[in-house]
């Protein structure tokens, strides 16, 4: 699954690819939106740590991963 995070006054968005469910990512948001610390931590798949203010997140977009089929079809 990507995850698109928009930081305030950045152009650019933080696109992190995690095995995590769509529900497991938005209670980890609203988690760090009631939390303390204010802090939003994210695993991607590869192992790496993403952590961010909760305070600067702008948006975030939950998207299942873009699946392309590749090859030919046959026409009738």
């Amino acid at each position: 699954m990507e995850v698109k995070i928009g930081i305030k006054e950045t152009p650019r968005e933080l696109v992190v690819s995690s095995s995590q469910s769509p529900d497991e990512v938005e209670k980890l948001v609203a988690d760090a939106l009631k939390s303390s610390d204010g802090i939003f931590r994210i695993d991607d798949e590869k192992g790496r740590k993403y952590i961010v203010p909760a305070e600067r997140i702008a948006y975030i977009e939950i998207a299942p991963v873009d699946v392309r089929k590749v090859g030919f079809a046959v026409g009738s």
